[in-house]
């Protein structure tokens, strides 16, 4: 006997609620895998996007000073040097002078033993008896030939054969008296004397040694003045409009170490030189106790107004691209690249001469691929540091 009426169809109605649980709940759990797997790859993309923006720390160039502080290599020289030579050619005969002596104005430094010229001398003085005995024959015979003229004794020829005889005895005489007078000045180069007051800085023969004048002349000795100095700086092309004529210069010796010396610039090449960009300046330094040596290495500091506002940066911001140097700048989250023109390097920085305004926003150690345009995240200075 089977089942019927409102039983049965509660049995009949019992697995298809069932199956429609089942297949409820095996739709809400795929809904929510596919919720889940939706968000997470919007949340993927999204942390992409962020990853795909680099992120910058950024710095500020400091403005430079109104004057700059520059030191310079420089060579220090005697203000007045002059090499020694001879006039006359002998023998050394006696020598005053050594290396190391301060001599005087006119002082006697050496003598030469010079016969040939002693010689010369007493012939040229016979040679001028000989011109001046003819001159005054010839001076008495022309006075005679204009006696005789008066009275028809003799030619008007013959009489200015006379007075022309007469006019070459005394060229003559002129001439040997020339030949005298350089003799004698070349007997008195014999003496070799100094130019100037100062030292003996070089010597270059001894007594006995043969001595030569003319081309093939070598130097007797070398003398430089002491008591003022001139220092030889170059100054780099960027400085050379304001390293102007009356700029002070402090300079330190390295063999004097603590002594600060002062001068001034005297004078300038007034041009640049092709090979090393630098005017030659120099300066003039008073040194009456002869304490700084002709020759020494000079480290000369100068206090030079620049021209235009110059700004410093740290090495690190450079970018060195093929169209030429660059930095990068940021601005509302976007690169620009900016071309740049160095002046000097101070090694951890350097200094910008233009392509700058002050206040920007310069890139520390930009990538190669950094571009112009490109967005980028700047990193705040304190989330920047290290943490301790």
């Amino acid at each position: 006997m089977t089942d019927s009426g409102p039983t049965a169809v509660r049995r009949s109605r019992g697995p298809l609620i069932t199956v429609a649980v089942i297949a409820i709940a095996a739709a809400v759990t795929a809904a929510w895998g596919i919720a889940a797997r939706g968000r997470s790859l919007t949340e993927l993309t999204r942390e992409t996007r962020e990853m795909a923006i680099p992120t910058v720390n950024v710095t500020e160039p400091a403005r430079g000073a109104a004057s700059e502080d520059i030191s310079l290599p420089g060579d220090v020289q005697p203000l007045t040097d002059a090499a020694i030579f001879a006039r006359t050619s002998g023998y050394l005969k006696k020598r005053y002078a050594d290396i190391g002596s301060r001599v005087k104005a006119g002082q006697v430094l050496a003598e030469i033993d010079a016969p040939e010229v002693d010689q010369q001398l007493l012939q040229a003085r016979a040679d001028l008896a000989t011109a001046q005995a003819h001159a005054r024959l010839a001076q008495t015979t022309a006075a005679r030939y204009e006696d005789l003229i008066k009275t028809d004794s003799v030619s008007r020829q013959e009489a200015e054969n006379a007075t022309g005889n007469y006019e070459a005895k005394k060229a003559e005489v002129l001439s040997a008296e020339a030949n005298v007078q350089r003799l004698q000045e070349m007997q008195r180069f014999k003496t070799i004397h100094a130019p100037f007051a100062g030292v003996i800085t070089a010597r270059s023969t001894d007594i006995g040694a043969l001595i030569a004048s003319g081309s093939g002349a070598k130097e007797l000795f070398h003398i430089a003045s002491m008591d003022r100095l001139r220092i030889f700086v170059r100054v780099p092309q960027l400085y050379s409009r304001v390293a102007r004529l009356g700029t002070e210069a402090t300079i330190e010796v390295q063999d004097l170490p603590g002594r600060i010396f002062k001068g001034r610039v005297s004078r300038s090449a007034e041009a640049i030189d092709p090979v090393s960009r630098a005017l030659l300046v120099e300066i003039e330094l008073d040194n009456p106790n002869g304490e700084i040596m002709p020759g020494s290495f000079a480290q000369v500091h100068m206090k030079l107004p620049t021209s235009s506002t110059s700004y410093r940066l740290p090495v690190n911001t450079l970018i060195f691209r093929a169209e030429g140097l660059r930095v990068a700048v940021v601005e509302n989250g976007v690169v620009r690249l900016i071309p740049i023109t160095l002046g000097r390097d101070f090694g951890s920085t350097v200094e910008v001469i233009t392509g700058l305004s002050g206040g920007e926003s310069v890139v520390l150690n930009p990538s190669d691929s950094l571009s112009n345009g490109q967005a980028v995240t700047v990193v705040p200075a304190d989330e920047s540091r290290p943490k301790s």
